[in-house]
C-alpha cells in the first residue's frame, strides 16, 4: 500500500484519477464481495481494505472540493 499522507500536494489531475481508481476498486469489492481480486503489488492500492478504500475516496473528494474552487 502507497503512504497517501501527502494528498494536499497533489494536483488535481492526480487526485481526479486516484478517485476513479477508488471508486473502480469498491465496485469491484460489491460486485465479488468477499473474494475480490488481488491488485499487483506495484498497484497504488494493493492491501487496501474495502473501509480503507472508503475512507480514502471520503478523503480525495473533501480536497478535490477545495482545490476546484
Amino acid at each position: 500500500m502507497k503512504d497517501f499522507s501527502d494528498l494536499q500536494d497533489w494536483t488535481p489531475k492526480r487526485l481526479r484519477t486516484l478517485r476513479n481508481n477508488l471508486n473502480n476498486r469498491l465496485q469491484s469489492f460489491k460486485n465479488v464481495r468477499n473474494n475480490a481480486p488481488e491488485l499487483q503489488k506495484s498497484h497504488a492500492l494493493a492491501g487496501m481494505t474495502e473501509k480503507q478504500c472508503e475512507d480514502l475516496l471520503v478523503q480525495v473528494q473533501k480536497i478535490l472540493k477545495v482545490k476546484d474552487v
